[in-house]
């Protein structure tokens, strides 16, 4: 599903990543891991191609997205591409719901579709009375669940996630950990997870480890 050949990056003169290679299953759920600065996120956002790296080949599945125009990168990305963050984004002048069908208004679905499948998924992740509350009448938990249906909303491929229980209590942490691999099996969807909790790490079907912008 992604394959990463000797990506490089830097900025400033500092060597960010350097030279990395990385190869992801369909349906995999990987993790990565590392001390601040090891170049996890940058690797992330280059592999959401939210970055361009400054050399090496990358591919989602048949797609070269860094050989697309910036008009049909930014439609692989929203169709293609999930995201889930540590601190949850959402809009807080919207409602749950709008927030979950941004992706698919900016795709150019009807609204009335689009509130459909956020329902389902609404009811998939136990939202299901949570459709008109603003994100400050929700819980933590609830907040990023609200996320993870937004980066559901389009079907994409690919779920990418940067520390998403890192502003979690033990317990929401342990439940968003649960519904990933809920999610895996149940949408076939491909993770990779940018974490520092050792658990989540430990459970993934891989655990891979970066220091000084490299895997180790």
């Amino acid at each position: 599903m992604i394959q990463a050949k000797n990506i490089t990056k830097a900025y400033d003169q500092v060597q960010v990543l350097k030279d990395i290679d990385i190869s992801v299953k369909e349906g995999e759920l990987i993790s990565i891991v590392g001390a601040s600065g090891a170049g996890k996120t940058t690797l992330l956002q280059i592999l959401g191609t939210l970055e361009r790296p400054d050399a090496g080949e990358y591919s989602v599945g048949t797609q070269l997205p860094f050989e697309l125009s910036q008009k049909q990168l930014a439609q692989f990305r929203n169709e293609s591409i999930g995201f889930v963050f540590q601190f949850h984004q959402l809009l807080p002048e919207f409602t749950a719901i709008e927030n979950a069908i941004l992706p698919a208004l900016i795709r150019g679905d009807a609204k009335q579709d689009a509130e459909k499948r956020a329902k389902e998924l609404f009811s998939f992740l136990n939202l299901k009375n949570r459709d008109e509350h603003k994100p400050s009448a929700l819980s933590g938990g609830e907040q990023q669940r609200v996320a993870v249906a937004r980066a559901l909303m389009n079907s994409p491929k690919v779920i990418l996630a940067d520390e998403p229980s890192g502003n979690l209590d033990t317990k929401n942490s342990e439940e968003l950990h649960q519904l990933f691999f809920s999610l895996r099996e149940n949408f076939g969807q491909t993770f990779i997870i940018v974490t520092h909790n050792t658990q989540l790490a430990d459970i993934s079907d891989r655990k891979l480890e970066m220091a000084d912008g490299r895997f180790i």
